[in-house]
């Protein structure tokens, strides 16, 4: 089953809107192929419970978030997300 979180954009103040999906399911793809758990992730990564939560449910995260996950995983942000556009 895929989630995704819906995120309306509004750039440069302009008439066009668009909606960004988030879909997490390479990093949980990623864990199992390096066997590791979320709940371990969480640890090494040193973020909450409830950011680990967010993540589940396919919502925004910070970029430092990001960043400490890639570093743990030694991977890149195309490695753990995807991100595609609606308009």
């Amino acid at each position: 089953m895929i989630f995704s979180c819906q995120t309306k954009l509004n750039l440069n103040n302009s008439k066009r809107v668009f909606f960004v999906k988030i879909s997490y399911n390479k990093l949980w793809k990623l864990l199992i192929d390096k066997g590791m758990t979320r709940t371990q992730l969480q640890k090494v990564a040193e973020m909450s419970s409830t950011t680990l939560a967010k993540l589940g449910k396919n919502e925004t995260v910070s970029m430092d978030v990001m960043l400490r996950i890639c570093k743990v995983l030694d991977c890149g942000f195309e490695d753990i997300i995807d991100v595609t556009k609606e308009k």
